[in-house]
């Protein structure tokens, strides 16, 4: 069962008007610093997408469905988990997805916990590559002192580094909205035990509608900004980082 936007006509029509939006607010107006941000930025993405996704597959298979494994998704080859529209949409929108892990519940010993296990997985994943991150440029500011990210090369090595640990919060934030066909939406459909209902469906027909209406109106930005501030505090709190 794969989870997955529904990429009819007007659907792209809307994420195209998005992005010229933000080519507008951002390329038009200094695109040599616009450029530079999406060059630095591009290995937060490949690496946030490519873990969620392979964190789905791998808990799947070792739960006992071979679904992810016979199609080559328990792997860390980043050209199996990327979702061209998908990283676009990341890239220039704001938000996106990767190429959807295709599981058989009916694979699972115990379906509903392990249907939320599977759920839970991409957006741990995410939170513990954020973690890792900010552990190695800890390291790294320790070794070499806070001056290293002052020079030209330092500064963007610390960008990228930064960019890893924003990227994956905000990947993990933004798929715990309980909207469909978001994480959170299958795990409050496990928890609550309405996966199986009409109900499930009739949301989850309507999700990318749901989810573009968010994302058009601004509610998603106030919903995320907070939550990355929170975590990231709680993150660099324990890493020692400095806090945003």
């Amino acid at each position: 069962m794969a989870r997955r936007f529904n990429l009819d006509p007007t659907f792209i029509l809307i994420i195209v008007l998005l992005a010229g939006r933000s080519l507008r607010e951002g390329a038009f107006t200094d695109p040599k610093t616009w450029i530079m941000e999406k060059i630095i930025i591009i290995p937060a993405i490949f690496i946030g997408l490519t873990f969620h996704e392979f964190a789905h597959a791998y808990v799947a298979y070792r739960l006992g469905d071979r679904t992810p494994k016979l199609q080559g998704r328990v792997t860390l080859n980043p050209m199996a988990h990327i979702d061209l529209v998908g990283i676009l949409c990341l890239f220039f929108v704001g938000f996106g997805w990767g190429k959807p892990v295709q599981i058989d519940p009916w694979a699972f010993k115990h379906r509903r916990r392990d249907e939320l296990l599977v759920a839970v997985a991409g957006v741990a994943m995410n939170f513990l590559i954020a973690f890792v991150f900010a552990f190695i440029v800890k390291g790294i500011i320790t070794a070499t002192g806070s001056g290293w990210a002052a020079s030209g090369f330092g500064e963007s090595i610390y960008l990228m580094l930064f960019y890893v640990i924003y990227i994956n919060i905000v990947l993990m934030i933004f798929n715990l909205i309980p909207v469909p066909p978001l994480d959170g939406f299958n795990i409050i459909a496990q928890v609550f035990n309405i996966g199986q209902t009409d109900l499930y469906w009739k949301i989850y027909n309507y999700g990318s509608w749901i989810l573009i209406a968010i994302v058009v109106f601004g509610i998603s930005g106030m919903i995320i900004s907070p939550c990355v501030r929170l975590v990231y505090n709680f993150i660099a709190l324990v890493t020692g980082l400095p806090s945003m």
